[in-house]
C-alpha cells in the first residue's frame, strides 16, 4: 500500500501474519482487560481476510519483515446518509514503536480507504483513560460529543 523513508510500510493483512497479528491483538486485549476464547481469534483473522464486504479489514504496519501495529476497520450503512461509513473498530501499536508514528500512519490509511471506497465519514471509540492514544486522535480527529450507551 505505502511505504516511508523510515522504511515504515503500511499494508493489508496477510495469511503468513497470522502469529504476529495474534501477539499484536493480544497485546490490544490485555490493555482493555479483556481475554478471547482461541475460537474468536481463529473467526475474526479467518473474517479479516474473508472477501465478504460486511466483515471487517486489516491493515498491519511492517518495518523490516516486523509487524509494529494493525488496525481492524469496516464499512457499514448509516440511516442518515447514502454512503458506507468507516468505524476504526481496533488500532494497536507494540510497544518498541509507539511514539514513530505507526498508529498515525495506520489511521491515515483507513482515512485513504474510506475515501476509495466512497465513505466520507470515519469514527473510532476510545476509553476516556487513553491520554496518550487520545493526544494522537486530538490532532487526526475530531471528538464529538455522543455518549456511549450498551445493553447491560
Amino acid at each position: 500500500m505505502s511505504q516511508t523513508d523510515d522504511g515504515l510500510k503500511i499494508r493489508p493483512l496477510r495469511a503468513s501474519d497470522q502469529a504476529r497479528w495474534r501477539v499484536l491483538w493480544t497485546g490490544y486485549l490485555d490493555y482493555y482487560e479483556t481475554v478471547l476464547p482461541g475460537e474468536v481469534y481463529e473467526s475474526t483473522f479467518a473474517r479479516l481476510l474473508g472477501d465478504d464486504p460486511q466483515d471487517f479489514s486489516c491493515l498491519v504496519a511492517e518495518r523490516d519483515g516486523m509487524l509494529l501495529g494493525l488496525t481492524h476497520y469496516l464499512f457499514h450503512r448509516h440511516a442518515w446518509k447514502l454512503e458506507n461509513v468507516c468505524y476504526l473498530q481496533d488500532l494497536y501499536t507494540a510497544p518498541e514503536a509507539r511514539g514513530g508514528g505507526v498508529a498515525r500512519r495506520l489511521i491515515e490509511a483507513v482515512y485513504a480507504a474510506a475515501d476509495q471506497a466512497g465513505a466520507p465519514g470515519v469514527y473510532w471509540l476510545t476509553q476516556d483513560f487513553n491520554h496518550s492514544a487520545r493526544r494522537l486522535y486530538d490532532r487526526v480527529g475530531k471528538l464529538t460529543p455522543f455518549i456511549r450507551y450498551q445493553r447491560p
